[in-house]
């Protein structure tokens, strides 16, 4: 599949370019990297390699050499907490003429890197193992193409600003770009001692080692826009500033270990990358969406990350909450598909966004996110009793629930559906955001507007939510109004949305009211938020684990047998796992809990066949062979927030664990683990100024819960 941004000069975001077996990552805040295993910035495959800063790649070559040839590569990785990069090179065979003056695997050279406020950190260290003295230059090759995220994904610009002349002093090489939107950017390249030569892009250092010497060099990659960085740490400060930052999010977070390393690696792996794609924004804790091309807030994506996580780390969801409140659109903006009350879809920093050759600085086109933000504030409130945040941002949950009422449901009909305003804009505004996403049994493509099955269970979860906390603020007639509302969406929808023969809600209405009959995932979602009735509810789940849904690492986002199916597609037959999650939380809802661990299962095994124990943002949806890892779809972000927060949902929906902000109380409902999980502790449970320490414990029967600690005002109730 293409990865296209521009078709007839539409802008569609459909898939991500490719991280593959290659390439390293790194990100802090408004920066990330991309390296290859070397640690160098090469412009090979799809040229996606490089640093970035607020959506500018600021570095888009940085290659080391020995003699002018590339080092031999030992190890390469990332370590468990996503702080550092690290990589072990070693000579080749080096040779003057024809004798070789240093045999290859004699010379070591250790490289480690890490992100902190916009500079890239790295530390050289090189020893010689040697029973004789060696000399041999080390070269650096840098440079700065300054190309907007959207130009690395293909888009061609008609006219760029302009690359200014190197600048080089003694320790340091500028590199510069005035751009179209005024701001001068420069990538300054420090070394902590002066190069034996400078010479416009490359330094040359020519070292000489004893047997058995060591030598330490730092180098420091500054990203700078209009101003000057103005702390610039060394690398020792950096490491701890880094070491910190991990220790104080661990400290606010809950934990979890289990009895088993390889599920434990998974979970670590996750809760690495979800701190790590959390940006601390002025609002607070925000998960971007994934690295390389959503490493931004996204409403969808943030809102489904915080609910992922909101168990273990409710600040992130108040900080989401806190930011898509501030964003919320207060006019009508057909350019970027706004109306008053809608929630964000995305925001983009860089040249283009500021000179709206994309329509992506702050974009609307989202039909889910304004339910969903309504749906997170009822989910932190009951995990933290925050009453006064909710009064603070009741005002904005007003207006989105009043948008859902009128800009939501275009025609009066009852139902929240879309059609794009922008000419620019995305054509479908569902999660499944590809053009052609949404179709009908014979591989027609449906009309606007579209009411999407899962939003209307969003809608549906998100009138619950609003009445309860109408009432909770002593609006009792309005609390029984939106009451009223959501039973008589969810009577209309299972009425309208059934398909008998499929086993199934239709994916979607279209806008003559035709069902979608298409056996897809987003009916999954209809289990998540309670809209389904029991008797269609049992029967779906049925659907969703059979063969043509459940490929064995997961269920698929279309089934085998649909018209438009494609295993390798972006969302016509691949596999999700922030899908997954809610599916399988839907299904625990219900009580098919034996169902929703074998999702668990399927993307536990995925995990352990998978590089660093990563789960990406999707991958193809062929079916499971014996002795055969997931198929890799080639352009998939990883990270990704929503994938990574994918195993904290699922674990706690195996638990039945909710929470209660009126007792205050923890309560876990017919809890069950899956076979390969004897034991399970779960440490550093906040709510409120209590905290509580619990093991859990899997037996022939049933599961057993014990308080390991308990400080402050919490009960703990099991229900078996």
């Amino acid at each position: 599949m293409d990865d296209v941004i521009q078709v007839d000069d539409k802008w569609y975001v459909l898939a991500s370019t490719r991280v593959d077996s290659r390439t390293r990552v790194l990100k802090h805040g408004e920066t990330f990297a991309l390296f290859d295993h070397y640690g160098d910035v090469q412009h090979i495959g799809l040229g996606e390699q490089g640093i970035y800063h607020e959506g500018t790649r600021y570095l888009s070559r940085y290659e080391l050499d020995i003699n002018k040839r590339r080092p031999l590569l030992l190890n390469s990785t990332v370590e468990s907490d996503d702080s550092l990069m690290v990589v072990d090179l070693t000579t080749p065979d080096l040779y003057k003429g024809k004798k070789c003056i240093i045999a290859k695997g004699t010379v070591h050279i250790f490289r480690s890197r890490l992100l902190w406020n916009g500079v890239c950190y790295e530390h050289i260290r090189l020893f010689n193992y040697n029973d004789h003295c060696v000399s041999f230059d080390l070269g650096l090759e840098v440079d700065a193409d300054y190309s907007d995220i959207f130009e690395v994904r293909g888009v061609k610009r008609d006219k760029r600003g302009k690359i200014l002349p190197v600048q080089t002093t003694s320790q340091e090489i500028c590199l510069a770009y005035k751009g179209l939107d005024g701001v001068s950017r420069q990538s300054r390249i420090r070394f902590d001692r002066s190069p034996d030569s400078i010479r416009g892009r490359r330094a040359e250092f020519n070292i000489t080692l004893n047997s058995r010497e060591e030598q330490n060099f730092y180098i420091t990659i500054i990203c700078e826009g209009n101003s000057h960085q103005e702390n610039i740490l060394q690398y020792q400060d950096a490491l701890k500033e880094t070491g910190a930052a991990i220790s104080r999010i661990n400290q606010d977070s809950g934990n979890i270990f289990t009895s088993n390393e390889q599920f434990n690696d998974w979970i670590n792996r996750s809760s690495a990358d979800l701190h790590t794609l959390t940006t601390f924004t002025v609002y607070g804790a925000y998960p971007y969406a994934g690295v390389p091309w959503f490493s931004t807030a996204f409403g969808r994506d943030g809102i489904i990350t915080a609910l992922q996580y909101n168990w273990l780390y409710p600040e992130m969801a108040k900080g989401v909450l806190s930011f898509l409140a501030e964003t919320q659109a207060d006019k009508l903006d057909p350019a970027v598909d706004a109306q008053p009350g809608k929630i964000l879809h995305e925001t983009r920093q860089g040249e283009m966004a500021e000179l709206g050759e994309i329509p992506f600085k702050r974009y609307y086109g989202t039909i889910d996110a304004t339910p969903l933000f309504i749906m997170l504030a009822g989910a932190y409130y009951d995990r933290t009793g925050d009453r006064a945040f909710i009064e603070s941002i009741w005002p904005k949950l007003e207006r989105a629930l009043e948008w859902i009422n009128t800009y939501g449901d275009m025609d009066g009909d009852g139902y929240v559906e879309y059609a794009r305003e922008s000419d620019n804009g995305l054509l479908q505004q569902g999660w499944k955001d590809s053009d052609d996403s949404i179709f009908h049994r014979d591989g027609t493509l449906a009309t606007a507007p579209i009411a999407l099955c899962e939003v209307q269970g969003y809608v549906y979860r998100a009138k619950k939510v609003m009445a309860h906390f109408a009432a909770l603020f002593g609006e009792l007639t309005c609390a029984q109004k939106l009451e009223d509302e959501a039973e008589q969406l969810k009577r209309r929808f299972n009425q309208d949305f059934w398909c008998e023969d499929i086993g199934s809600y239709a994916l979607a209405l279209d806008g003559n009211k035709n069902p979608c009959v298409v056996k897809s995932s987003n009916a999954g979602h209809t289990l998540f938020t309670g809209i389904a009735n029991e008797e269609y509810a049992r029967r779906l789940s049925e659907t969703l684990l059979s063969d043509s849904l459940f490929s064995g690492w997961g269920i698929r986002t279309i089934a085998n047998d649909g018209q438009r199916y494609n295993p390798m597609s972006y969302h016509n037959g691949s596999i999700w796992p922030h899908d997954n999650a809610i599916i399988a939380a839907g299904l625990a809802r219900y009580g098919y809990k034996d169902k929703a661990i074998k999702i668990l299962t399927g993307l536990f095994d995925a995990s352990i066949d998978l590089d660093l124990h990563r789960l990406p943002e999707l991958f193809c949806g062929f079916k499971r062979l014996s002795r055969q890892e997931p198929t890799l779809y080639p352009v998939a972000c990883s990270p990704q927030a929503w994938a990574s927060g994918a195993v904290f949902m699922i674990l706690q929906s195996c638990l039945g664990m909710t929470f209660s902000a009126d007792k205050p109380q923890i309560k876990f409902h017919f809890p069950q683990l899956p076979d390969y999980l004897e034991r399970l502790q779960i440490t550093n449970i906040r709510f409120g100024s209590a905290v509580v320490d619990l093991a859990i414990r899997r037996h022939p029967n049933d599961v057993s819960i014990n308080i390991l600690r308990k400080e402050g005002d919490i009960d703990i109730a099991v229900i078996i």
